[in-house]
C-alpha cells in the first residue's frame, strides 16, 4: 500500500495517478461498516482494473472544527488504523491534513481537487457521509459534483441488534466493558497498543507480577475493572488477567487508571517493550480490599475465572 500525505496549500498538481476506486471516510476503527465501504472499493477497482484507495483525515475533524475538543479517544492509533487498511489490500492510502483551509473547501471544489484531480473513476462513500465547507456536500451530491468523471455508489447503513453499525456505538460498549460485544462491529477484539513501563512492582511481592502498560495514543479505554486479555509481545500472544484501575487499596486518592496485566506462565523482563492488549472479557469491577490477604484471594478466583474462560473458548 502505497501512502499519499496532502497538505491543501502545500498541493504539488504534479501527479499521474492510474484510474482510481475510491473509498471516503475517516475510518476510525475500521469497523465492520467501514470494510464493507472499502471492500466494495476493491471489487470495484479488481472489476475495471483499476488501482485501489482509500481517503482518511487527519487529525479527526472533530479536533480542528470542534472549539473547545482537544482530543478524541480513538479506536485505533493512526498507526493502527494504517495497519489495518493495509490488511485490506488497498493500493493507495490517501492521508489528507484536516485544516480550518481544507475545511472551508466548498464541496465543489473538494471533489475538483480531491477526486477529479487524483483521477478517480468510482467513488464509494457511507449514505452519512459529508464534505465541504459546514458539511454542505452529502453522499448524494457527490454524484452532482462528478462533471461526469466518476460513478458512485454509495452503501446504506449496517445494523446489528437493531442499531448502525458506528464508532459512536462500538466507543459506547467500551466504555460500558462490554468487550464480548464489540468483536461482532468491530471485526475483531479490541486493542491497545502500549509500553511496558516501571510501576510500584507490588504484584511481585504478593505472587502476580504484573506488566504496567503506558497506551502510545488517545485511544479510548473500557471502564474500569478487572479483564480476561491477551497481551502481544515478542511477537507472541499470551493470556493473562488485567486491572485496569487506580488501585484504590494501595492508592486511595488515586485518580488516574492504569493497565497492569497479570501474565499466565510468563517470565520475561519485558521493561520498555511494545505490547498489545487485546481486551476480551469484563470479569468484575474495581473495588477496594481491606487487605493483603483478601486482595490476594480475590486475584486468584479473577484469575481462575479468566483460565476458565480462555479454555471454554479454545473448546
Amino acid at each position: 500500500m502505497k501512502i499519499v500525505r496532502i497538505n491543501h496549500s502545500e498541493r504539488n498538481k504534479e501527479h499521474d495517478y492510474p484510474p482510481i476506486s475510491i473509498a471516503l471516510g475517516s475510518f476510525d476503527g475500521v469497523h465492520l461498516g467501514h470494510q464493507k465501504v472499502i471492500g466494495e472499493a476493491k471489487k470495484v477497482a479488481d472489476q475495471n482494473g483499476w488501482s485501489s484507495a482509500v481517503m482518511t483525515f487527519d487529525p479527526h475533524p472533530s479536533i480542528v472544527l470542534g472549539g473547545k475538543t482537544k482530543k478524541v479517544d480513538y479506536l485505533t492509533s493512526f498507526e493502527s488504523k494504517v495497519e489495518q487498511l493495509a490488511k485490506l489490500g488497498i493500493d493507495y492510502l490517501f492521508i489528507v491534513d484536516f485544516t480550518i483551509e481544507f475545511a472551508s473547501l466548498p464541496p465543489q471544489e473538494f471533489v475538483d481537487l480531491y477526486l477529479i484531480d487524483l483521477n478517480v473513476k468510482h467513488v464509494i462513500a457511507g449514505f452519512d457521509y459529508t464534505y465541504g465547507q459546514k458539511a454542505q456536500g452529502t453522499a448524494e451530491t457527490l454524484s452532482e459534483h462528478s462533471r461526469g468523471k466518476y460513478e458512485t455508489t454509495i452503501i446504506g447503513k449496517e445494523t446489528f441488534g437493531g442499531e448502525k453499525v458506528s464508532s459512536t456505538l462500538i466507543r459506547s460498549l467500551i466504555n460500558n466493558g462490554d468487550m464480548e460485544k464489540v468483536p461482532a462491529l468491530l471485526g475483531r477484539y479490541y486493542t491497545i497498543n502500549g509500553t511496558v513501563i516501571h510501576g510500584d512492582k507490588r504484584g511481585r511481592t504478593i505472587g502476580f507480577p504484573t506488566a504496567n502498560v503506558k497506551p502510545a495514543s488517545d485511544v479510548i479505554l473500557p471502564t474500569l475493572g478487572v479483564y480476561a486479555v491477551k497481551l502481544l509481545v515478542n511477537n507472541q500472544w499470551y493470556e493473562g488477567v488485567c486491572n485496569l484501575g487506580t488501585k484504590p487499596t494501595f492508592h486511595p486518592e488515586k485518580k488516574n487508571a492504569s493497565i497492569e496485566v497479570h501474565i499466565f506462565d510468563f517470565h520475561q523482563d519485558i521493561y520498555g517493550h511494545s505490547v498489545t492488549v487485546e481486551w476480551h472479557k469484563r470479569i468484575r469491577s474495581e473495588q477496594k480490599f481491606n487487605g493483603i490477604d483478601e486482595l490476594v484471594a480475590q486475584i486468584e478466583k479473577d484469575k481462575q475465572t479468566a483460565l476458565h474462560y480462555f479454555y471454554d473458548k479454545a473448546q
